[in-house]
């Protein structure tokens, strides 16, 4: 479990340029890394087996199936989901992934069965999806998330993940302000795999419609880039930090600072590391949706930038500014690169995460 983050970590430390791209921000960078390799992957990696115990569990064979696919080929997502513990006290840094390690595998479960499972009709992605927002919601009553599909009994198992993320979300301050907020994450959530699951050409001029529905509020960014964003969990996990701080004046703030922009890169990553992944299966995605790997990595830089901005105006810039910078160079230095012979666009597109002021040999603010 987690040998893709180790994985990654290595081809750090031996790459001369990935190297230098981790230490731009500071002496602090490789500390503040070291930290949540040693005591948050730790914790991450704990909480992940007790879950895949209880997936390893379930009666019918197709949903423990994805179950276990989902914990064992994305432990990454759950490591990298609770990096902002990192900034935590040790007890507050467990309280924060006993909440985010069940969630992060509910959407990980949900995103397998919508891509893997071959009985789940787009009937059933809404309705799967109701586990989302209902996790995300203290108050929330259970639903019935497998009413339209797929058949199979999972002995409870996504329930068990809903109520564990439920329970430990009950006790964090704030949730008057977190619980809108999280509100509307599950909502795009739960329409973008709705949408993106459609199939091929009627998925895009869904996503595209649905789109042109918000785009008053996001004319900066193309529908590929919202939707992108739409399928980020980091938007929830960032507010959900300053709540356990007690910064109750930056939880809408960090909200607005992560989506679109963060959110969008974090997706748009994963997208660039799936793309033999999904030729291979027919799926949407939202990285090729550039044409070319001077196009992506144009807007790359322009969705960095505009994330930085938006960082920087935050109380706890730091640890955000962290989340960022090993985001991105955790999924560029990713095992999948050198798989799919794309380590020369990865390197291209680690310089266009570099602060503008940095690339060009200015002094750092």
């Amino acid at each position: 479990m987690f040998g893709d983050i180790l994985f990654a970590l290595r081809t750090v430390l031996r790459s001369p340029e990935r190297l230098r791209a981790l230490l731009a921000g500071g002496p602090s960078t490789a500390i503040e890394l070291s930290r949540f390799m040693m005591r948050i992957v730790p914790i991450s990696a704990a909480t992940l087996a007790a879950i895949r115990e209880r997936a390893a569990a379930i009666p019918d064979p197709a949903l423990r199936a994805q179950a276990l696919a989902s914990v064992d080929g994305k432990s990454y997502h759950v490591a990298g989901a609770c990096i902002l513990a990192t900034f935590l006290e040790p007890g507050a840094a467990r309280a924060y992934v006993a909440i985010v390690a069940p969630l992060e595998t509910i959407y990980d479960y949900l995103d397998n069965l919508c891509d893997r499972h071959p009985d789940v009709g787009v009937d059933a992605y809404p309705v799967l999806h109701q586990a989302i927002a209902d996790a995300l919601d203290p108050f929330a009553p259970l639903h019935d998330y497998y009413a339209c599909g797929p058949a199979g009994d999972d002995g409870g198992y996504l329930r068990e993940l809903v109520e564990r993320t439920q329970g430990a979300l009950a006790t964090v301050p704030h949730l008057d302000l977190l619980r809108p907020r999280f509100a509307q994450a599950a909502q795009l959530y739960g329409e973008m795999q709705t949408h993106k699951h459609y199939p091929p050409g009627e998925r895009e001029r869904r996503c595209v419609a649905w789109y042109e529905r918000h785009r008053d509020r996001y004319r900066d960014i193309d529908w590929h880039e919202f939707a992108s964003a739409a399928g980020s969990q980091f938007h929830v996990y960032g507010p959900l930090f300053e709540a356990f701080l007690g910064r109750r004046e930056a939880i809408e703030g960090t909200y607005d600072a992560y989506f679109p922009y963060v959110s969008a890169l974090h997706v748009l990553l994963d997208a660039f590391i799936d793309q033999a992944e999904d030729r291979e299966h027919g799926e949407l995605n939202f990285s090729r949706a550039y044409g070319s790997p001077a196009a992506m990595r144009a807007r790359v830089r322009s969705l960095v930038e505009s994330a930085r901005a938006r960082l920087r105006a935050l109380p706890g810039d730091r640890a955000h500014r962290f989340v960022l910078d090993v985001m991105t160079l955790f999924y560029l230095s990713h095992p999948k690169i050198a798989a799919q012979g794309l380590e020369r666009e990865a390197r291209a597109l680690l310089r266009t995460n570099a602060p503008r002021e940095a690339h060009h040999g200015g002094p750092r603010r």
